[in-house]
């Protein structure tokens, strides 16, 4: 599983010029399910990413966590995170999860991050999004489970 994690002041998803999930301050995360993923790498990265001190405190160092301050997670499912490029200049997807598998740990990273108090938006999986954020810092950091 890959996740692309960025602290935003503000982030939207939208669907057909619709906005479908919106948040203030906090993270957005752009999530990619590999074939190989299961429960325990959702389980793994919502508790990485949740407890990483990247806000800042009263000092200026980022010494704080999403649920140290109170932040939102919107959460966009993005199998192009497990894009290989490496051959050709198409980029391959093998490695991406089925559909099937990829919505119920997508649904399952969601359902937990909630259960920890996280105030969690969503996009919907498979649709065509237009994601926009104000970055904050930028912060934007690339997490792997394995």
């Amino acid at each position: 599983m890959r996740a692309v994690v960025q602290r935003v002041k503000e982030s939207t998803v939208k669907i057909n010029q619709e906005i479908v999930g919106e948040i203030g301050k906090g993270l957005l995360v752009l999530l990619g399910v590999a074939a190989d993923d299961s429960v325990k790498d959702c389980d793994y990265l919502v508790n990485k990413i949740i407890n990483l001190r990247i806000f800042e405190d009263q000092e200026g160092k980022m010494n704080r966590s999403l649920l140290e301050v109170g932040g939102e997670m919107l959460v966009v499912s993005q199998f192009t995170l497990l894009a290989d490029c490496r051959k050709g200049r198409r980029p391959s997807f093998i490695h991406a999860a089925e559909p099937q598998k990829a919505t119920e740990l997508y649904e399952h990273f969601v359902k937990i991050a909630s259960e920890q108090g996280i105030s969690v938006k969503t996009g919907q999986f498979r649709a065509m999004m237009e994601v926009a954020l104000i970055n904050d810092g930028p912060v934007t950091l690339i997490l792997e489970s394995n």
